[in-house]
């Protein structure tokens, strides 16, 4: 058994799920998958944990990190966590499926 290095993460572990929504779609079509990410994940580690997870050539990683918001329900008040989010442009002539799944 191999011991993990402090603050590595594993490929599983850097990509938590892809985002399917309206604005996600819509940047599919210029080559681009939406994923939410781990918050502590780096643009290189996310490169990684894509190429490998897919087996795509990655071209760019962008990210974005939401704020967590305060929520009110049955007037208990509680903050939401942030999350981040990963815009990752893969080369010409690679694609990924994600409604298949991992």
């Amino acid at each position: 058994m191999s011991k993990k290095k402090k603050g590595k993460l594993d490929a599983h572990d850097v990509i938590r799920s892809p985002v399917i929504t309206e604005k996600a779609t819509l940047v599919s079509e210029h080559n681009q998958v939406v994923f939410k990410v781990a918050n502590g994940a780096t643009k290189p580690e996310i490169k990684a944990a894509v190429e490998k997870l897919f087996g795509v050539k990655v071209k760019a990683v962008n990210t974005q990190v939401r704020k967590g918001k305060m929520k009110v329900f049955k007037n208990i008040r509680a903050i939401q966590s942030d999350s981040k989010r990963a815009i990752v442009t893969l080369e010409e002539g690679h694609s990924i499926d994600v409604t298949t799944g991992l």
